[in-house]
């Protein structure tokens, strides 16, 4: 009799499993971790090529993040030229995603967040994010505010905006050139004579078609803003500008001298010419990343104070769906990726041993570094033939201040990343968003206008008393001036809440 009862409730516990087995694949599977915790599949959209050894690393990262916090991710990647347009598509189809690479300059942080495509991150930034939120520098915070809420997670990287020339070392060390005394774009005229006199093979003042002249603006809508340190926070045309009217003089007489390239308006960066000096986006240590690009030692001076704005400070985050079917998960994810020394790592450089070796700091740089923030014990020797195959933008994924340095960096970078920061200036316009809703036309309208003007105007290719007329004259017939009344309006409004 007992066998029989044990024998119908088998039957019926198998009949059960093949029910809820029925029903499950009716749906999407759910897998458990060790602990028995439901794992999650994250979708996180990234820009930047895809990398061949991509799926061996995020294997690696899922089996650490599934027993840590039931996450694993499934990481689209998208080429640089394609994401925007690409993330568009994305957003606005209402695709199933999770997280995404936002920022001021690609798939806009600002425009995303006010049209309601990024969840607010608020009260998940209270409980499933509060370590980040206590550890990333306020201001990054302050920056991913829009109307109040915030809608990304900052990657903790250098702030500020601050643009610096970049000298081939060679010629600096040849002829003398104190490159730490030189600033404006004035000052480079001698240096660039000597260069022209002496060096026929050198092109002395090397420039591409994405070469903007120094602006001492915060371009809010490009090319609308609040030059640096005014603090009447009065809305300009940097084109009207004295000092821009003068840089394009200035650059205007350099072409015609024959210091810059003559296809500047059009050229991509060809790394086989040799050049002077050109200019970067620069931070700490920028000169070991430029060096290492182009094969030869470079050395770099601020052409002015670092600036922080809305958009330098937003130079890189990740936002959440707001449609998300798990945004606890999603910033639990976020977090740790921010906090764990292990996994940000391992998705900065790969897998160690295959793609880097630890490198052992020197007992003088670990003297040094003592009592600094941000100092590791270890160091990052790239295995150059695998690290080909995984080479991503840091950035793109989280903040650098808990990453290795390179093996040819100080070990107390990020520790003077931090002091960089923390010295770097607010704009006044700091703080302030420009919502363009009613004149959305008109600065569509910029866009064609700069594209048309701009590259040839700043690169010194064309002479600006004839064509600086003519590119004003495109922009009041698109509506510049309407631009201007909306934003002082609303700068005025937003500085009387200060």
């Amino acid at each position: 009799m007992k066998y029989r009862i044990v024998k119908r409730a088998l039957a019926v516990s198998l009949a059960a499993a093949m029910t809820a087995g029925m029903l499950s694949g009716c749906g999407k599977k759910t897998e458990t971790n060790e602990k028995g915790e439901e794992v999650v599949e994250l979708v996180w959209y990234q820009v930047g090529d895809a990398q061949k050894d991509a799926p061996d690393v995020i294997e690696k990262v899922n089996e650490y993040t599934e027993e840590k916090i039931g996450v694993k991710i499934k990481v689209n990647n998208v080429a640089w030229g394609d994401y925007n347009q690409k993330m568009q598509v994305v957003i606005n189809t209402g695709d199933d995603w999770d997280m995404c690479f936002t920022c001021s300059w690609a798939n806009d942080y600002l425009q995303n967040a006010q049209k309601g495509a990024f969840l607010e991150l608020d009260d998940l930034l209270k409980e499933e994010g509060k370590e980040i939120y206590d550890t990333i520098d306020e201001r990054f915070w302050e920056a991913a505010k829009v109307g109040g809420k915030t809608y990304g997670v900052p990657s903790e990287k250098e702030i500020g905006s601050c643009p610096m020339w970049v000298f081939t070392k060679e010629y600096v060390d040849k002829y003398n050139i104190p490159y730490e005394e030189i600033e404006t774009l004035e000052d480079l005229e001698p240096w660039l004579k000597v260069i022209k006199e002496n060096e026929p093979d050198v092109v002395p003042f090397y420039l591409t078609k994405d070469y903007s002249a120094p602006t001492y603006m915060d371009k809010i809508q490009d090319p609308v803003g609040i030059e640096y340190g005014d603090d009447t926070l009065t809305v300009k045309n940097v084109f009207e500008t004295d000092r821009m009217k003068s840089t394009l003089k200035t650059m205007r007489k350099y072409y015609e001298a024959g210091y810059i390239n003559k296809d500047a308006a059009t050229a991509t960066d060809d790394k086989s010419i040799k050049r002077f000096v050109t200019k970067g986006d620069g931070q700490p240590y920028a000169e070991l990343t430029w060096g290492k690009v182009l094969g030869y030692e470079v050395v770099a001076s601020p052409i002015m104070d670092t600036q922080v704005t809305n958009a330098s400070a937003r130079g890189a985050l990740t936002a959440i769906n707001k449609n998300s079917a798990h945004p606890e998960k999603a910033m639990e994810f976020l977090n740790l990726v921010n906090t764990d020394e292990y996994l940000r790592n391992l998705l900065n450089y790969g897998i160690e041993g295959v793609h880097w070796t630890k490198a052992e700091p020197t007992a003088e740089e670990k003297a040094a570094a003592e009592g600094k923030d941000y100092i590791y014990d270890t160091k990052v020797k790239l295995e150059p033939a695998a690290n080909k195959d995984y080479a991503v933008p840091y950035w793109v994924q989280g903040g650098l201040f808990n990453t290795y340095v390179l093996e040819n960096e100080p070990l107390d970078k990020w520790n003077t990343f931090k002091e960089f920061n923390d010295a770097s200036q607010e704009a006044p316009s700091f703080g302030f968003d420009f919502d363009l809703e009613s004149v959305s036309t008109q600065v569509a309208g910029f866009r064609n206008v700069l594209d048309e003007f701009g590259k040839s105007l700043y690169t010194g290719s064309v002479d600006p008393d004839e064509y600086l007329p003519k590119l004003q004259e495109k922009l009041e017939a698109t509506g510049i001036q309407e631009v201007i009344d909306e934003m002082q309006k609303q700068i005025d409004e937003w500085k009387a809440t200060k």
